[in-house]
């Protein structure tokens, strides 16, 4: 019980009861709550530094927990990433030289993000430098993986028109060329009949009477049927084949035409008839075929008439011979 405070009054000759001034107890209760605030907030920072709330122990456990996701995250994208770039390979190296599409360039696979920095608002976390890492990482694979997947459709399409493609390659010889005995001079350098002097050969003759008929190589649509017998320079009278794909066959010094431009051919279609016009020598057919506008050997197409045994006589038989006749 609280001790009260007594004053002798020498009027009444009696002791009385001292009470505080308002101003007193306002002063003592004041100050008796500031002690207990600075002793709580003395208290509060010793905890918060020295003990963790459960709340934060919560929250720390997330993070360690989120922050091993990431890690196994990032071991798991290193994974895709290698199967991707095996799968690339196989298109590039494989599926695309079967189908004869060129490879998708490296820039194209492996293009970068420009302009402004996407990750800036990842800056200011813990773990910034993971993080930013594996959604970058990220980023990248998702737009590999649909490059590759356009590239598969891509390839889809290839498979679907192989059949059509396989139709329209120069697949046969232009003439009946049984036992061969209508090889003439092939591909390479030989001495021109009539200037004596060593020119590329950009084809493969064939020597036969007049008015052999000549064949379609592949399925195509005829787009040239040029030419004068009066002619005595060039091909003369010749047809050019637009097989697709990237072919082109060409006839020369042909005698007759039995096509129109714009016609379509099938393989083994007559197009027309042997001849000698132009700067021909001899009645002959000269044969080249062009890919991707480049004139190529046409001995590497002419797979489906020939064994191995007669590919290997006919390219013998062709590089003997040391004048063309064209």
């Amino acid at each position: 019980m609280a001790k009260k405070k007594y004053k002798f009054n020498p009027d009444t000759l009696s002791y009385e009861s001292v009470g505080l001034s308002w101003k007193a107890k306002a002063t003592k209760i004041l100050t008796y709550f500031s002690s207990s605030l600075a002793l709580a907030i003395v208290i509060t920072l010793i905890f918060v530094n020295f003990y963790d709330t459960p709340r934060s122990k919560r929250l720390m456990r997330e993070n360690k927990r989120l922050l091993t996701q990431y890690e196994l995250l990032s071991k798991d994208l290193n994974k895709v990433e290698s199967v991707l770039t095996e799968l690339q390979q196989r298109d590039d190296n494989i599926y695309r030289v079967i189908f004869e599409a060129e490879p998708i360039p490296s820039t194209v696979r492996n293009a970068g993000f420009g302009g402004v920095n996407k990750y800036s608002n990842l800056e200011d976390m813990d773990n910034a430098e993971l993080v930013i890492a594996t959604a970058n990482k990220l980023d990248v694979i998702s737009k590999q993986a649909y490059i590759q997947s356009k590239s598969y459709d891509e390839v889809l399409e290839l498979a679907l028109n192989k059949e059509k493609m396989l139709a329209s390659l120069p697949a046969i010889m232009p003439i009946t060329n049984k036992d061969l005995k209508r090889t003439s001079s092939g591909w390479g350098y030989r001495m021109h009949p009539i200037y004596k002097v060593r020119k590329m050969h950009w084809g493969q003759d064939f020597s036969a009477p007049i008015g052999t008929p000549i064949y379609a190589t592949g399925d195509g649509k005829i787009t040239d049927v040029k030419g004068s017998k009066r002619s005595k320079v060039g091909l003369g009278l010749h047809v050019k084949i637009d097989h697709g794909f990237g072919y082109e066959t060409v006839y020369g010094h042909m005698n007759e035409f039995n096509v129109k431009r714009g016609q379509q051919v099938k393989r083994g279609d007559i197009i027309g008839y042997l001849g000698n016009t132009g700067g021909s020598t001899a009645p002959h057919l000269h044969y080249e075929v062009h890919k991707d506008g480049r004139k190529v050997n046409p001995a590497y197409y002419m797979f489906k008439d020939l064994t191995p045994q007669e590919y290997d006589k006919m390219i013998a038989i062709s590089s003997n011979i040391g004048q063309s006749l064209d």
